[in-house]
């Protein structure tokens, strides 16, 4: 268990992740993008089950945090769990090479070009403390400028979101990590800009001086 100031900081930065956007049924598509939680593949498919999309999209190949844990690409790990929930296999789409989440939505893209899917709106489904890269990425990184979207997650406060597969200090260093990314990648071309507010940013810096510093850019 975290210090109280380290559990502190880690909940600000867990909370400025997310967007908590308005979700519209109407949409083309529910795109999930693939990581270590499978808690992500239930909520992106318990959104389609709920009538969200016409189509349920997993992109994930196998990255630097889940190589060793799944035998098979995180799409298709995802995709076996929608389907154990009742999604239909004609209603799945998976993208099973993407690295990253630039990969996830440029890949995707293409497979849906080959596919000759023309989709337009999207819910994205990810990590809570990754919707808001997601977001700035897809924005940077999809061709289609007037494609719609929103993000949401896994509905769960800080305090719940931890779990075995899941700890704490991992989940703290990755969020410290993104947000180093969310400052940076704009310069890159990887991402558009998000305001980063002053309080949100020294609580980064206090964790990095912590030690949770393993997975900065």
């Amino acid at each position: 268990m975290a210090p109280p100031e380290v559990s502190r900081d880690a909940e600000l930065l867990y909370d400025y992740h997310q967007l908590h956007m308005t979700l519209h049924r109407k949409v083309d598509a529910v795109f999930c993008l693939c990581s270590l939680d499978t808690r992500v593949a239930e909520r992106a498919a318990a959104l389609f089950l709920d009538g969200y999309g016409d189509y349920l999209i997993f992109s994930g190949g196998s990255g630097k945090l889940t190589e060793g844990r799944f035998s098979k690409p995180e799409a298709e790990v995802f995709a076996d769990i929608a389907l154990q929930m009742g999604v239909p296999r004609a209603r799945i789409i998976v993208e099973p090479l993407s690295t990253n989440t630039g990969e996830n939505v440029r890949f995707a893209y293409t497979l849906l070009q080959k596919k000759g899917l023309l989709l337009r709106s999207f819910i994205l489904v990810q990590k809570p403390y990754m919707e808001r890269r997601t977001f700035a990425t897809f924005k940077r990184q999809w061709p289609d400028e007037s494609t719609d979207i929103s993000v949401t997650s896994p509905q769960l406060s800080w305090k719940d979101y931890p779990n075995e597969e899941n700890p704490q200090d991992l989940v703290i260093n990755i969020a410290v990590g993104d947000l180093i990314r969310i400052r940076d990648y704009p310069a890159k071309g990887f991402q558009i800009p998000q305001d980063i507010p002053d309080g949100v940013w020294q609580a980064a810096q206090r964790l990095v001086r912590a030690g949770y510093d393993s997975h900065l850019p």
